[in-house]
């Protein structure tokens, strides 16, 4: 009963993700030939909350629900994980159809074939761990 937050806010998430059609091939497929603003409007959006959100975090010093500070790192600035990394998250969301939130999703939603690729996505973090001492930060 204590992960119940979660599964509630999980499950709000995937309604929203469906609702919004972010879990739809054809709108990612859309996106990625630049046919239409319905994805870059949904991720716009995340990233203009997400900023405000810090923001006010940053602001009014708000702490975590242990009472612990929230605290914000400064990235180190190199172009070379960006890249790297950036490829290779953009073409396993253009191969698959899907990044990791609609992923699970279509999961939910009773697509198997998702299974296939959420495997690999594991993979593809497991190798991450494996080789992160090895590649650029």
């Amino acid at each position: 009963m204590k992960f119940i937050k979660y599964l509630i806010v999980g499950a709000l998430f995937g309604i929203v993700m469906s609702k919004s059609e972010a879990i739809s091939w054809y709108r990612i497929q859309e996106m990625f030939r630049f046919q239409a603003f319905h994805m870059y409007g949904i991720i716009g959006v995340a990233v203009v909350t997400s900023a405000i959100i810090v923001a006010l975090i940053k602001k009014f010093k708000i702490r975590d629900m242990a009472g612990n500070p929230i605290l914000f790192y400064p990235k180190n600035k190199s172009t070379a994980r960006y890249l790297i990394g950036g490829i290779l998250f953009g073409l396993g969301w253009a191969l698959s159809g899907a990044c990791p939130g609609p992923m699970v999703v279509n999961i939910g939603y009773g697509f198997m074939s998702f299974g296939v690729i959420f495997i690999f996505a594991l993979l593809g973090t497991f190798l991450y761990g494996v080789v992160k001492d090895k590649i650029p930060h």
